[in-house]
This record gives structure tokens, C-alpha cells and sequence, in this order.
């Protein structure tokens, strides 16, 4: 696995079929995109936990280029 130190995780806007999480992630931990696509839909299959790992990871992940996830923007504009 490559060194975390720096890295920042983030959604990118290239190369992800549906939000870009698998290969955010894929990114970040210096693995094949394929094999966590696969990973989340085992997980989807089993449970859903994949299912459920993969929307959390697109509401607080955030999208290369923005300062804040979905879920940041989400509470800043309630105020707190």
C-alpha cells in the first residue's frame, strides 16, 4: 500500500462511472479501482453494507476541486 501521508480523499472527476467513489478510494490507498468496485459490490450483495458504505462515502467524501462534502455544505447552511 502506498504512504497516506499527504494524500487527500477526495471524489475525482475523471475516471468514476456513478459519484467517483470507488476510485477515490482507489486512489487514495494506491489500489486497483477495479478491485474496490468489486469489493463495494460484494459488500452491496452481502447485507448492503456496500450499498450504505458507498452513499456515506458520497454525502462526506468531497469532489475533487470543492473545499467541502455534500454533507459539509448540507450543515453550513443551517447555520451551525
Amino acid at each position: 500500500m502506498a504512504n497516506l501521508a499527504g494524500k487527500k480523499l477526495e471524489r475525482p472527476l475523471e475516471g468514476r462511472w456513478v459519484a467517483g467513489v470507488a476510485a477515490g478510494l482507489a486512489d487514495y490507498f494506491g489500489v486497483d479501482v477495479g478491485l474496490v468496485r468489486v469489493v463495494l459490490v460484494v459488500l452491496a450483495l452481502v447485507g448492503a453494507i456496500g450499498a450504505v458504505i458507498y452513499v456515506a462515502a458520497w454525502v462526506l467524501v468531497p469532489e475533487q476541486g470543492e473545499e467541502a462534502s455534500i454533507a459539509e455544505r448540507i450543515v453550513s447552511k443551517d447555520g451551525t
